[in-house]
């Protein structure tokens, strides 16, 4: 689909659409299917499969024959190579495998490579989707439901298959491969939750739902990081086209890989660019699509619970529909719904409206308020004006997030926001510390400490590994929430600033360097790009310091509300001075106690104390004051104290301005068990 401009021709059974008496006909199309020649392991062919007249397979309905297209089907190849053992395998949008295309597809990698691709390291899997050609099964019964054996079917299948993998055979390099886990709700049922309700209790107690809904992905990059490929698996039938369907289609898996790859070779059409998306099918058996359920098509009500029959029409009346108007549109939303799972990616950078209501702890000052779902027209009109509208793209990438500041989108007269993040582990003996750009939410730092943790001990080398996450390291980026929490957009989620997947995409990095430390393979990792050292337009929003003035007759330091001669323990005591607010490697506060032995004040109490308070108070014309507070311990040993105060002042002297230092001391005075003392 992609081969620079060569272009040759090849040869498709019986066009147009429905005359199996026309002559075959020569179209022209590229050579090589999304043959980016640089990109390893991966690859998609269109095979060349009949569009007219065959009989679909996987409903057995003779009635079901094409009569044209609604998506076209495609073979993805993925093949895996350690150094030690090679593996291939092939996702291709059929029914299913057959016996008889397996042995094809083995006898023509035969001639090609030798005992290279064998049935000891290929595997072939079909999408499942029921709108596909029938015809490529050797045995009666298949032949039968499919109208015969059909070399129209068979050929372009096999063609197809093998394309595929030799596209990616040539491709091969050096690479890596993540994996990623999550589940999906609101994407299947179980349509038969009868029969699995007769597994045993204990059993069915293990699980929360009689349906898998994890999606597993591995995604596949070069050594670079840049993503060429990814391959996941989603328990679900691809029946939402349903059996009145009389037109090809990949169904719901194939409008997954269509939208990742759309998403991923942005400009390009259906089956080009570089990046393939595999999506494959899994433990589907008794599990559908249609999340509406069974209904009676006469009536609207529910089939029958056990026999999935209708009053009148009986199981022919009884069709699963939903989720979405109709089949198409059903198709749209669980394909829609399996790619968005399956994509672990973040949005630019933006904050949404719930951010500046802020929180329980500190509330924002504006009419504001946290999980806010919706913009306000008002507060949006004036973003508009001032900072301009977020894009379309970036509006749909954070959903629910209605955007307050797109700061991705936002770069006068520096970037507001980071757009290249550090993450970073580092094990000390048996505790690994995970060091996290950000503010993780309680259940966000739970997953990823369960994810570092599986894959420390993973290779066995760690045992008995504890996690600790080092919160707002390296690089601010706000919040992190898990996906749901996001959902609500709370003042957590507002801030997460990368939009709902950010969790996801922070776990797949954690776990990519977790993995390379249990491996010992971390001199393999890719340092990544560097961010940013601006040197040019760094602004400072505060006045540039002026002189300092006193009053007059006084000096810099002088008290101006001076001590008791005693105070009690436990007991708060104030002094005011004069005062300016620079200080220069030194305290300015200290709380000093009489030696009587040697006569000398020893420093007990800093402005680093618990103890005392510093307030300095910036007044009119150009002065300042400071008020220092001491508040007395317990366990303060009865004796003779003083503060003192130190600080600095700018003054002009001619036409330079110099910096002087000055200090403060107060009265000394007593500190007691009481105010009777001898």
């Amino acid at each position: 689909i992609r081969d620079h401009n060569d272009l040759h021709t090849i040869t498709t059974p019986r066009c147009p659409i429905r005359d199996h008496n026309n002559p075959q006909v020569t179209i022209t199309t590229p050579r090589c299917p999304i043959g980016d020649h640089n990109n390893p392991q991966v690859t998609i062919t269109t095979p060349r499969c009949p569009i007219g007249d065959h009989n679909s397979m996987g409903y057995a309905n003779p009635q079901q024959t094409a009569a044209g297209i609604h998506t076209r089907l495609y073979s993805r190849a993925f093949i895996i190579d350690d150094g030690r053992r090679r593996v291939v395998f092939v996702t291709a949008d059929v029914g299913m495998i057959s016996q008889r295309l397996r042995l094809e597809v083995l006898q023509a990698l035969q001639v090609k490579y030798g005992d290279l691709y064998s049935q000891q390291n290929v595997v072939l899997s079909g999408t499942h989707t029921h709108c596909g050609p029938g015809g490529y099964f050797q045995y009666t019964l298949f032949m039968i439901s499919s109208k015969g054996f059909i070399k129209a079917s068979m050929e372009p299948l096999v063609d197809g298959i093998v394309k595929s993998i030799d596209i990616a055979h040539r491709n091969i390099k050096p690479g890596r491969i993540y994996r990623s886990r999550g589940e999906l709700d609101d994407s299947s049922l179980n349509r038969s939750p009868h029969s699995y309700l007769k597994n045993p209790e204990e059993e069915r107690d293990r699980y929360q739902w009689n349906t898998d809904k994890q999606v597993l992905v591995l995604k596949f990059t070069d050594l670079d990081g840049d993503g060429i490929g990814m391959l996941s698996w989603f328990a679900v039938h691809a029946v939402s086209m349903n059996s009145t369907n009389r037109l090809v289609s990949s169904d719901n898996i194939g409008h997954a890989s269509y939208l990742l790859e759309q998403d991923k070779n942005r400009g390009q059409l259906p089956g080009q660019g570089s990046f393939v998306a595999g999506f494959s099918s899994s433990n589907l058996g008794d599990v559908s699509p249609n999340t509406r359920g069974p209904l009676c098509m006469n009536t609207g009500r529910p089939c029958d619970y056990l026999n999935s029959s209708c009053p009148v029409g009986g199981t022919k009346m009884c069709m699963a529909f939903g989720p979405g108007a109709d089949m198409f549109d059903s198709t749209r939303i669980i394909g829609h719904n399996i790619y968005r799972k399956a994509k672990v990616s973040t949005c630019k950078p933006a904050l949404g409206h719930s951010f500046a209501a802020g929180t329980t702890d500190g509330g924002g000052d504006l009419n504001f308020t946290q999980g806010a779902v919706e913009g306000d027209p008002f507060w949006d009109g004036i973003r508009d004006v001032l900072l301009g509208e977020p894009s379309n793209q970036t509006q749909e990438c954070h959903q629910p997030k209605p955007i307050l500041l797109s700061t991705g989108e936002m770069n006068w007269p520096l970037p507001w926001h980071p757009q290249i993040v550090d993450v970073q582990i580092i094990t000390i003996g048996s505790v690994a510390v995970v060091a996290v750009p950000g503010e993780m939410t309680t259940m966000s730092g739970r997953r990823l400490r369960e994810a570092v943790r599986q894959e420390l001990q993973s290779e066995g080398a760690f045992r008995d590994t504890e996690v600790v996450i080092a919160g707002l390291s390296n690089v601010y980026t706000h919040y992190i929430t898990t996906y749901e929490e996001y959902q609500v957009q709370r003042y957590e989620g507002a801030s997460t600033i990368y939009g709902p997947h950010t969790l996801s995409a922070y776990l797949h990095k954690y776990r990519g360097l977790a993995r390379a430390i249990a491996q010992d393979r971390v001199s393999e990792l890719p340092l990544g790009p560097q961010p940013p050292f601006f040197q040019e337009n760094l602004f400072n929003l505060l006045p540039a310091p002026t002189v300092d003035r006193k009053p007059e007759n006084s000096s810099f330091g002088d008290v101006l509300q001076q001590v008791y001669p005693v105070y009690r323990q436990v007991r708060t005591f104030t002094v005011l001075s004069v005062s300016q607010n620079l200080a220069r490697d030194t305290t300015f506060v200290t709380v000093e106690i009489h030696d009587n032995r040697t006569d000398t004040w020893e420093i007990i109490h800093t402005d680093a104390s618990w103890e005392t308070r510093f307030l300095w108070l910036k007044g009119s014309n150009q002065r300042s004051n400071a008020t220092i507070e001491w508040h007395i311990p317990p366990s303060a040993p009865s004796g003779s104290y003083r503060i003192r105060h130190y600080g600095h002042y700018k003054q002009w002297a001619g036409w330079q301005t110099f910096i002087t230092a000055y200090q403060g001391t107060s009265d000394v005075f007593r500190v007691s068990a009481s105010f009777y003392y001898q």
